[in-house]
């Protein structure tokens, strides 16, 4: 007799079901759709909606829905009119909106409701944007050597050392003193608090001072953390921003490579790596009668700056502040961001945590000056891409504005909230990009390459049809081959195939070229193992042994050879996908899962079908194998 555990049964028909609900979402198609999101101040709207429509009805281009989708207005259309959508909406919008072609999910509400969901494509069949990221270098150099003239300025200062001049030149920072004998005090001083720098006495008629300049040691340290930061930080925004499986690496010495999978709007993709938002706090000087003054006069104070607040005044312009040039904390200093909204107030806000030395910066200056104000100025610069006779031109628009300004009501150093935003999503944004950080330094796109949906559905029918082809020939073989047994091969090669697409479907991986090239391996694989069983049961038939105990003895022997077999494939898959990038990791993932499931099916799936047609049988002259 055949034995196989009920509770078996029931276990390969959960799996079956939940196998079946998890791939369906894969058969429904995305639309082709133009996303319109709204700009900081602007609303996506009913208004909005009835606008969009009467544009695309009076260029008659057809559409299947302009809805509310999220926090943006989704119109979706056929692939032929995508294009043109967005070409009519981008100009008419671009004041207050960001338009870009984008591909919109038709799954059904009440899959989504389970967890179901469609596999993500790669770049290579949904189609995308490929970036080559040129690292200024140079910059990154001269904004350090920046950082360590103020630190020299300010240890100087505050040790009471007077200095003619700290200036920051292409090599090293020049230091100028006051006093020759307040020399060997000053170098000390700078050694202690930035020991990384090398510092050499000027000689002759331009003493007294010295030069401090970085080590060629040190300096490689700083352009290979810029490198990595820079990596880190673009991953880390572009995952928050939601761009589905980015690819964002090291390539070489100075360069990144940032590949955006469904993105097919390069000023969209160029805005989302390129853009920074960050905040500094700095002292205000005086009112905004004095700031107006200022304007008037000319006259402004040398420690201070004019800026604009977000607040509009009676003639309906943004009212003037004078502000310190001095910063107590910005940006890259915090350690953490968390969008809020006062309960004071009730308006949305920003908690921040900053680093130690910021902390300890903030609490000096609260401390000498409670009772007077402090502003917090929003800093964004968005890189713009322009046509200027059939070029691109590059540019980045920098936008500084006094988003609060507040009095300083007690002493605090490294947590503390800033409001004044003007909605939650705002605040949320701004979080994210102040905990995504500044870039480290500024990039040049030495490459750009666009990969259009069409070719990307080109590449899945034809990996598609390999793969379809392919099994089909395997599935008719095992039918002529082995009969009756190659018919219960067939059934667990197909809930192999279903369980694979379930499974990277709720892992949410990303299905590329090499995916596909995993898949087919992982369908060979398959048929490895279920040609062992039935060739298995064939050597026990013709020892003389019994159908049914040549069908029991041939999986039970198959069994450990097929776990041996696939063990290795096993491990080989894991070390691809732990070692390996991109394409590497994406075939290893398919190959992985391929092989957990085709060992499951190939063992116990097809036992149990067995056991259902032979099972009761207790008179079986033969099987048809």
């Amino acid at each position: 007799m055949l034995e196989y555990a009920r509770w078996k049964f029931v276990v390969a028909l959960i799996v079956l079901l939940a196998s079946a609900l998890y791939a369906l979402p894969n058969l429904y198609p995305q639309d082709a759709a133009v996303q319109i999101t709204a700009n900081r101040g602007a609303l996506v709207d009913d208004a909005l909606d009835a606008r969009v429509e009467g544009l695309l009805k009076a260029a008659d281009i057809p559409f299947k829905s302009v809805a509310k989708e999220g926090d943006s207005l989704l119109v979706r259309l056929d692939s032929e009119h995508q294009l043109k959508a967005a070409d009519l909406l981008r100009p008419e919008l671009e004041s207050g909106y960001t338009v870009a072609q984008n591909l919109a999910s038709t799954v059904p509400d009440w899959l989504s409701v389970v967890g179901a969901r469609p596999m993500l494509l790669g770049l290579d069949l949904q189609g995308g944007v490929h970036f080559l990221l040129q690292v200024d270098q140079q910059s990154a150099l001269e904004k350090r050597e920046g950082t360590f003239a103020e630190q020299i300025r300010v240890v100087l200062r505050e040790q009471r050392i007077a200095t003619q001049e700290v200036t920051v030149r292409p090599n090293d920072v020049l230091v100028r003193l006051s006093r020759a004998e307040d020399l060997s005090k000053a170098l000390q001083l700078v050694t202690a608090d930035a020991p990384e720098l090398a510092l050499q006495p000027l000689s002759g008629s331009a003493a007294p001072g010295f030069t401090a300049s970085i080590p060629p040691a040190t300096l490689n340290a700083i352009l290979d953390e810029t490198i990595n930061q820079n990596v880190a930080i673009l991953r880390n925004r572009i995952n928050a921003l939601g761009v589905a499986e980015p690819i964002v690496q090291r390539q070489g010495d100075s360069r990144i490579v940032v590949q955006l999978p469904g993105v097919q709007d390069t000023a969209l993709a160029k805005r989302v790596i390129g853009a920074t938002a960050t905040l500094e706090y700095r002292a205000a000087l005086g009112t905004n009668a004095d700031a107006a003054e200022a304007l008037r006069t000319g006259r402004v104070p040398p420690e201070g700056r004019i800026y604009y607040q977000r607040e509009l005044g009676p003639d309906g312009k943004p009212l003037p502040i004078i502000l310190a040039k001095r910063v107590i904390a910005a940006g890259d200093q915090l350690v953490a961001a968390t969008s809020i909204t006062d309960q004071e107030s009730g308006t949305p806000g920003v908690s921040v945590t900053l680093n130690a030395s910021a902390g300890q910066r903030m609490f000096d200056f609260t401390s000498q000056n409670v009772g007077k104000p402090m502003a917090v100025v929003y800093i964004e610069r968005i890189p713009q891409v322009t046509v200027v006779d059939g070029k691109e031109v590059r540019s980045t628009r920098v936008t500084e504005e006094v988003i609060s300004v507040a009095t300083i009501r007690g002493v605090f150093s490294r947590q503390f909230q800033t409001t004044g935003l003007e909605s939650t999503n705002e605040a949320q944004q701004l979080a994210l990009l102040l905990r995504s950080g500044a870039l480290a330094a500024p990039m040049e796109f030495a490459e750009e390459r666009i990969i259009g949906p069409s070719l990307g559905a080109e590449n899945i029918a034809r990996g598609l049809e390999s793969i379809a082809a392919s099994f089909l020939l395997v599935l008719i073989f095992f039918v002529v081959y082995y009969r009756m047994f190659g018919v219960i091969t067939n059934v667990a090669l197909l809930l192999n195939m279903l369980m694979l697409v379930a499974v990277m479907s709720i892992f949410g991986a990303t299905l590329s070229l090499p995916g596909l090239a995993g898949i087919a391996l992982t369908v060979g694989l398959s048929v490895d193992a279920n040609v062992l069983i039935n060739e298995r049961i064939r050597e026990e038939l013709r020892a003389g042994n019994t159908p049914l105990s040549s069908i029991a003895t041939g999986f039970e022997k198959a069994a450990g050879t097929i776990a041996d077999a696939n063990v290795t494939a096993l491990l080989a898959g894991i070390a691809l996908f732990v070692f390996g990038t991109g394409p590497v990791k994406g075939f290893a993932l398919s190959l992985i899962i391929g092989i957990l499931t085709s060992m499951y099916t190939a063992v116990s799936v097809s036992r149990g079908v067995a056991t259902l047609i032979y099972g009761r049988r207790k008179k079986l002259a033969g099987v048809a194998i």
